[in-house]
């Protein structure tokens, strides 16, 4: 037995059962995330109750949204009677009941000895609208400029539905690409003339040139409007006729709608078929209702741009220094200060450099910037303020030691005589770190990368302080010049999260899609770090022969 612990044996196994553990927890853990947040788009069954409501009967319909047992003392301590009830414990069961506009709450606890039916008709329909949340009820009418349409009701239904889609993404187009261009040139033609006036330079002609120019963008301007309106009111022309859970006939726009469906009438193919066509909606649509509903695709195009522009400043700023540290600097005590300085910054808390990067970059560099180069546009500020190019620095420096101290453990397994070999042959010290060191240690540096980004990816804190929004009006891309506004503020998946899971007012309604966005937000720092991976390993396979 002591020349079996003295072998070391016990200690790996110890090892690997804890690195097994700990796989198997990160695994599972992942699996519930993905779990809970992917069967949110699943097509749910629509129940409808009979319920027994002080001796009236009441029609409820609604998604069974989660179920609990309650002992029966704690149900008589608030008021409820319960005569003749022995069991100690009942099941209450959490229905999500839509329909926002006509019904207090969306969710509603029912007591199963108020339950007297519940049945799964196949007419029930959901209908997922632009606001006010999903509407449940049975279809009875599609209607035409107010008089009612004949034919196959889906069939109807779902040509108008398509009609209104195309409708919408053409009034979108106009919005955002064609209007959205016009409101960027005449804020442009104003900020022009706001620098001539700072100049002195605001001369007749230079006044009447801009006048001129204001004048047909304003003109164009009117035509897009008009056209918009155009396309605003045939939207309006198809409506349906809804009764809901009241009984009452409700006449909803298709304006309004954004699908239909009946998932109690849907075969297990329709249904993940159904069930994919969500998720590409959730990962491609714009939120809603104040992030509780609809997609997240502005928040995944930030936190990527976001992270890329982090990588392209973190990248060059780490090795530079690195290089200075390991093949420049001297052993001296400037140098293991330096080294100290380095590590340490790895243990500040993140709220530090968000701090610091609004005290600093946003306040202080940002104000300067605009006081020199934009003094027209204050005391609005452009770089003054919250933005992605400030977020992006702020988590450079953040992760910059990761960056410095992989770059220098992979030149310090460099061998000297590679060094030297070089030198030998006439190369010199530039030549050699730049076409010999650098590339056999760029493995070690996409180490470093990989690292860094899946810090940055996952830090919420200093971002809520430096250009992170709950919703942002704009991308920070779009077809204007310069293309790229990294002084624009963005949004985040981490924020999105917290914003979704802790200042929503519907707590119920919001918990699946911190689920969602959470899987979605690891499924994202993965995808950057399996490409950075695949990037180190061909580097390692391209320089491997100057390891011999």
């Amino acid at each position: 037995m002591n020349k079996w612990f003295k072998s070391g044996t016990p200690w790996i196994w110890m090892t690997g059962g804890a690195v097994s553990l700990s796989l198997i927890a990160v695994v599972g853990l992942l699996l519930l995330i993905g779990w809970r947040g992917l069967v949110y788009f699943w097509p749910h069954t629509i129940y409808q109750w009979e319920i027994d409501n002080n001796g009236q009967t009441e029609q409820l319909v609604g998604e069974l949204h989660d179920s609990e047992l309650v002992p029966t003392a704690r149900l008589r301590a608030t008021g409820l009677k319960l005569e003749g009830e022995e069991r100690e414990v009942l099941e209450r069961y959490l229905v999500k009941t839509g329909n926002r506009e006509f019904v207090p709450l969306d969710f509603r606890w029912v007591l199963e000895t108020n339950i007297r039916s519940r049945t799964t008709p196949k007419e029930l329909a959901v209908l997922e609208r632009t606001t006010n949340g999903n509407f449940y009820g049975y279809i009875e009418q599609v209607l035409e400029s107010g008089k009612a349409v004949d034919g196959d009701l889906h069939q109807q239904l779902q040509r108008r539905i398509e009609r209104v889609a195309e409708i919408n993404d053409q009034v979108r187009s106009l919005q955002h690409a064609d209007i959205g261009a016009i409101n960027y040139q005449l804020e442009k033609l104003r900020l022009k003339e706001r620098r001539l006036e700072l100049d002195h330079a605001l001369t007749a002609a230079a006044q009447a040139g801009i006048e001129a120019e204001r004048k047909a963008l304003n003109d164009h301007y009117a035509q897009l409007e008009k056209q918009l309106f155009t396309l605003r009111d045939q939207t309006l022309r198809d409506s349906l006729v809804v009764k809901d859970m009241r009984g009452q006939a409700v006449t909803i726009p298709l304006s309004n709608v954004l699908d239909v469906n009946w998932p109690n009438d849907m075969s297990l193919l329709s249904k993940i078929g159904f069930w994919f066509h969500q998720i590409g909606k959730f990962v491609s649509d714009d939120p809603r209702e104040a992030n509780t509903e609809g997609g997240v695709f502005p928040a995944i195009f930030g936190t990527v741009f976001m992270v890329l522009l982090m990588t392209v400043i973190v990248t060059p700023l780490g090795v530079v220094a690195a290089v200075y540290l390991h093949e420049y600097a001297g052993k001296n005590a400037l140098t293991k200060f330096i080294r100290i300085a380095v590590i340490n910054l790895a243990g500040v808390p993140s709220i530090v450099y968000g701090v610091f990067g609004l005290g600093f970059f946003v306040y202080v560099l940002g104000g300067s910037l605009d006081k020199l180069f934009y003094p027209e546009a204050l005391p609005n500020p452009t770089f003054g303020s919250p933005g992605v190019i400030w977020s992006a620095i702020t988590l450079a420096i953040l992760t910059l030691p990761v960056v410095i101290v992989s770059t220098e453990e992979g030149l310090s397994r460099i061998p000297s005589a590679v060094r030297h070999g070089s030198l030998a042959l006439g190369a010199t010290k530039a030549e050699t770190l730049w076409r010999i060191v650098l590339p056999m240690a760029s493995p070690a540096i996409m180490t470093g990368l990989i690292l860094a980004i899946a810090r940055a990816a996952g830090e919420v804190a200093p971002l809520m302080l430096v250009g992170a929004v709950k919703l942002a009006p704009t991308l920070p891309m779009d077809g204007n010049f310069p293309y790229l506004h990294v002084e624009r503020k963005f949004m985040h998946l981490g924020f999105h999260i917290f914003d979704v899971g802790f200042q929503s007012p519907n707590v119920e309604a919001a918990r699946p899609l911190v689920y969602a966005t959470s899987f979605l937000l690891v499924t994202v720092i993965v995808g950057l770090n399996l490409t950075a991976i695949s990037i180190r390993n061909h580097l390692r396979e391209k320089y491997r022969a100057l390891d011999n």
